[in-house]
């Protein structure tokens, strides 16, 4: 039987040892074993196994909250049924993660609605569950800042800030135009990233247009030429989940998959 002083000793040494989900728990644990006849390794392991997955919990939420998510669903949310396009065991190997140790991009490219950033983000969480940082931002917020950054000399610095993690995840390119100066800085970034830093992209439109959205073919092309050297692209053809309920209803027409889709020559 464990006495009163062995308990509290017990209980001091789990305290300095940061053991803390186990010093919460040790009374009951070493009754159980008791009652259970445990042998000393099985209750060790116990003890431990819960200590981990803890910390692991703990940590997660650390890194989910760092990587500045708009929203958390984990892929097992995501309707394949409504998007019969996408590959599922293409998904599904992404989600394994080995992409970021081959330094492969991700690029989503598809109509508004189809749940672009709903894989992006789902492919972050398992990143993070992995082990990994993750950075999520629009590629709206990114130029704004980077600009600023730059008009205040301190664009190294802002530039670190999103080479640092080891998945960036840029979601929306081509919703908004980008100037010259923006598509530089974008431009600066990619390199910066170029075969040491995965990333996942997503966008509604096709490689063709990325001329437009950057403002300049030149830049369009250099950006893609990097982005594409190593990457995994994904395009969706398949109706906007937002329209789900109209479609339904023959308010609204269903999407013309004979139509021209995001992908395509630079």
């Amino acid at each position: 039987m464990t006495t009163p002083a062995q308990l509290e000793r017990l209980g001091e040494h789990l305290r300095k040892l940061r053991l803390v989900k186990s010093g919460e728990r040790l009374e009951a644990l070493l009754q159980q074993a008791a009652a259970e006849e445990l042998p000393y390794a099985e209750f060790l392991e116990q003890l431990l196994s819960a200590e981990v997955a803890t910390k692991t919990s703990k940590n997660i939420a650390m890194r989910t909250a760092m990587a500045r998510l708009p929203f958390v669903k984990p892929l097992e949310t995501f309707d394949f049924d409504y998007q019969p396009s996408i590959d599922r065991k293409q998904l599904l190997a992404l989600a394994s993660c080995h992409f970021i140790e081959h330094g492969d991009n991700v690029i989503v490219l598809g109509p508004p609605g189809v749940g672009k950033t709903h894989l992006a983000v789902s492919l972050g969480l398992k990143a993070i569950e992995a082990g990994y940082r993750v950075l999520f931002t629009t590629a709206a917020s990114l130029i704004e800042k980077l600009t600023k950054a730059h008009a205040e000399g301190r664009l190294e610095d802002k530039l670190k800030i999103y080479t640092a993690p080891r998945l960036l995840i840029i979601d929306e390119i081509g919703y908004l135009p980008i100037d010259r100066v923006g598509a530089n800085l974008f431009f600066q970034l990619i390199s910066r990233r170029y075969e040491r830093g995965p990333m996942i992209l997503t966008s509604n439109q096709s490689f063709g247009a990325w001329g437009e959205v950057f403002g300049d073919r030149i830049i369009a092309t250099a950006i893609l030429d990097r982005l594409l050297h190593h990457a995994v692209t994904m395009n969706i053809r398949g109706n906007s989940y937002r329209l789900k309920d109209k479609l339904k209803a023959g308010l609204v027409r269903s999407h013309d998959d004979n139509a021209s889709q995001p992908g395509g020559e630079i």
